[in-house]
């Protein structure tokens, strides 16, 4: 699925709520459901800087695509690299560097967040991007 209707089903998926107290609770559960990371993962190496929370972001490149596994010890930071995976993993290195992630603020996720957590959503968005961005280079340099 492309980027940009995964983005919609999650604008759509939000616009059901009424008010933030309910789109937390749906973030939390949205974060129970992220696949556990493997542990060799869950460490310093793999922890995203910039975040209050600690996050471990772990990426692998299989068939053109990017597939990310997360993982984090604060349950709205789970649910909100959750949302991320959502939209990011599976898909081609170009079009992750080229996702502008509109659905972050359409739902109204940055605004909700203090000012430390946007911060780390923005480090969590930049890490997938790098990510990208190695995938892109080691693709092109092997062919």
């Amino acid at each position: 699925m492309a980027i940009i209707d995964i983005e919609q089903t999650i604008i759509e998926e939000f616009s059901h709520f009424e008010d933030w107290l309910d789109r937390y609770n749906y973030l939390i559960e949205m974060g129970k459901d992220l696949p556990k990371i493997d542990e060799r993962f869950r460490t310093d190496q793999y922890l995203i800087a910039g975040c209050q929370s600690r996050v471990w972001l772990q990426a692998d490149f299989a068939d053109g695509k990017i597939i990310f596994t997360a993982d984090s010890d604060a349950v709205i930071t789970k649910g909100i690299v959750t949302l991320l995976i959502r939209v990011l993993s599976n898909q081609r290195p170009d079009d992750v560097l080229h996702a502008n992630l509109g659905f972050v603020d359409t739902i109204g996720l940055r605004e909700h967040l203090s000012p430390t957590r946007s911060n780390g959503l923005n480090s969590m968005i930049k890490q997938m991007k790098l990510f990208a961005l190695a995938f892109k280079t080691k693709e092109q340099s092997s062919k």
